[in-house]
């Protein structure tokens, strides 16, 4: 396996999106616990070669691997009913926009990409 590629599987494990079928995994998966998620972000990191500081982490993505509050949905469905950009939505929110687009899905705001995943299912090895 190439590493662009597994890095990009533990990217989307990390956002708690099932890297084959891009659905959002259940709550209780052991994937949404924030500790398996930092975990999930620093193996990201080491596997790009950087280790940012964690002032700077929180600066550009300060609610990223936290769960997602009521409050939190709230404003997400509120934003995107007024029609504010996902980017902009992501930086008012702390999120990356993957994150909200997740989410988007996760909460019956838009459907889910055609065909499933971010990735292609991988070869079957018989």
């Amino acid at each position: 396996m190439e590493l662009q590629i597994a890095r990009q599987i533990i990217d989307t494990l990390a956002q708690g999106i099932h890297p084959v079928t891009g659905e959002a995994m259940p709550d209780d998966s052991p994937y949404n616990a924030p500790p398996v998620i930092r975990a999930l972000h620093t193996v990201a990191r080491a596997l790009e070669g950087e280790q940012p500081a964690a002032q700077e982490r929180s600066r550009r993505v300060p609610n990223a691997g936290k769960p997602w509050s009521a409050a939190d949905d709230s404003a997400l469905e509120t934003a995107f009913d007024a029609g504010i950009p996902v980017k902009q939505v992501a930086q008012e929110l702390g999120r990356t926009a993957f994150a909200v687009e997740q989410r988007l899905i996760k909460i019956g705001k838009v459907a889910a990409p055609a065909g499933g995943g971010r990735f292609p299912a991988p070869a079957s090895a018989n």
